[in-house]
């Protein structure tokens, strides 16, 4: 165990190391802490997607709901998070890195206004806040079960750490050390399976594996389907009003880049994420050959603790981590750029269209120090957030899917019809439905015993008014009702809004010539 900790400590140290020395590309501009300068080519665009969507969730969560409920339940993570990187390479990817954007709230000023702005950027600091707690939780279990700490001071110790890297570092730390972070989570996925069909052989329980659809049959919930593609659908399309994946998109070197980087992050994702929900599969009978019982301890942790050699333990811990720091630091950085620039409304007077150059190449010519200093004080509430999340409901998967729950409901509709509708997706609309939609989901949040069959421990008030057999249902419930108060609205007021198009060449709006 030793040789595990100290490997261990030597590659995030090693990892800190060259973040803090890519932090040097910051200069004081927070173009380049926000969003690389806008310069990240195709590898380093890829592999900052990549490693964005291969967090601490996808890998432990998916083997812990692999392991508990069946393939389709842990798989349905990096399913749902590569269908999200395909989507946004086919629709989104090429128009919005075209806008020079900074944050993805920015959209929704230049396109709807002010309020909708805060509004929308208010929804997306909840829901990154959640996602940082399950990353955080991910830690939080690493120190407990490998350093002996217990689980609150674990997940402290990972919130400084992330903390400190983001505060250094920005996207251009992240971006560097992502290019390792893709190699070793690679490297350690595929030498799992490899090991583990080798030495124990892949077993696949009767009715827990691939070819068990009823686990995502909508007509048939007996084994969770309905939770299983609420998570596949939440995240291949609330992800994609995600201000991690789009600081990244704003981050590559073209509009080319930045789509190809999407369809090569989602390929990485299915080659990483699926290796873990198979080796998962098999754990119960690993575990009950060796005479171990997992408990309440994450299954991925007790299986590298028991069953693997300590450079395979070292290897898939380093990926993990490394994948902690990668969304940890997105989390943190894009929720504190939205809180600074779109909430407090701090940006660069100098810019003469927020983010794009008077020439219109749409690079911003200099950033704005108020605004670096800004997004790095805004780190400090949104890691303590996180923290708070993450002691307060210790499971990453239903962290990670409630997330983007929370934008599938409120905020992809005025973002699709912003950018594919202009002329009928006026203000008014945005506002309602991102509103109604957001309101519906938490509503139900608030009102369902369990999340993903996760017990509800942050806001729960007992009543009668929602079937317990519901949850999953309501990720498709309410951003329908996003979507039918947005088109009401939109309908009703289309002839008396302005509603300008952001266009793809300055990002600076103008009237719809519809």
């Amino acid at each position: 165990m030793n040789f595990v900790l100290i490997g261990l400590a030597v590659f995030i140290a090693g990892i800190m190391g060259v973040g803090l020395y890519a932090s040097r590309r910051i200069q004081g501009d927070s173009v380049n802490y926000i969003v690389a300068g806008r310069g990240l080519i195709l590898p380093l665009a890829a592999a900052t997607l990549m490693a964005q969507s291969l967090d601490a969730n996808a890998t432990l969560g998916n083997t812990d709901l692999t392991a508990n409920f069946g393939f389709w339940a842990g798989a349905a993570l990096p399913i749902g998070l590569a269908g999200c990187l395909f989507l946004t390479g086919l629709f989104f990817a090429k128009p919005m890195n075209k806008m020079g954007l900074m944050t993805l709230p920015d959209f929704f000023r230049r396109k709807y206004g002010r309020v909708t702005e805060v509004i929308a950027a208010l929804i997306m600091v909840l829901s990154f806040s959640l996602l940082l707690g399950g990353n955080l939780v991910a830690g939080g279990f690493l120190f407990q079960t490998f350093m002996g700490t217990t689980f609150v001071e674990g997940v402290l110790i990972i919130s400084a750490i992330i903390f400190a890297y983001t505060l250094a570092g920005g996207l251009f730390a992240v971006a560097y050390t992502d290019a390792i972070q893709a190699v070793v989570a690679l490297v350690g996925s595929i030498a799992l399976i490899v090991y583990v069909g080798v030495n124990y052989g892949i077993t696949i329980p009767d009715g827990m594996g691939p070819t068990a659809l009823v686990q995502i049959n909508p007509f048939d919930n007996s084994a969770g389907s309905w939770i299983n593609l609420a998570t596949i659908f939440a995240l291949a399309l609330g992800d994609i009003v995600a201000i991690d994946f789009m600081e990244r998109v704003f981050a590559a070197d073209s509009p080319e880049t930045a789509q190809k980087a999407c369809f090569a992050g989602s390929a990485g994702t299915l080659i990483i994420g699926i290796p873990f929900s198979i080796v998962a599969l098999s754990s119960g009978r690993i575990l009950n050959s060796l005479g171990v019982e997992a408990g309440d301890q994450a299954i991925l942790y007790v299986l590298l603790q028991e069953a693997v050699p300590p450079w395979l333990t070292i290897l898939v811990l380093a990926g993990i981590v490394a994948a902690s720091l990668s969304t940890g630091d997105g989390a943190i950085l894009g929720t504190s750029a939205a809180l600074a620039r779109n909430v407090l409304d701090i940006r660069d007077p100098d810019s003469p269209s927020e983010g794009v150059r008077a020439d219109g190449s749409g690079l911003l010519s200099e950033g704005s120090d108020k605004l670096l200093a800004a997004t790095r004080v805004m780190a400090i509430p949104i890691t303590l957030l996180g923290a708070f999340f993450a002691i307060q409901v210790s499971a990453t998967g239903m962290l990670l899917v409630l997330a983007f729950d929370v934008t599938f409901a409120g905020l992809l509709v005025p973002l699709v019809f912003g950018i594919y509708k202009p002329d009928i997706a006026t203000t008014p609309a945005a506002l309602a439905g991102m509103i109604s939609g957001s309101a519906t989901r938490l509503f139900f949040f608030v009102t369902i015993p369990t999340t993903y069959a996760i017990p509800n421990n942050l806001l729960y008030f007992e009543n009668n008014l929602v079937p317990a057999g519901w949850d999953g249902l309501v990720t498709f419930i309410a951003p329908v009702v996003g979507l039918a108060v947005f088109l009401s609205v939109a309908y009703a007021t289309k002839d008396d809004y302005l509603t300008p198009t952001v266009t793809a060449d300055t990002g600076q709006p103008s009237p719809s010539d519809d």
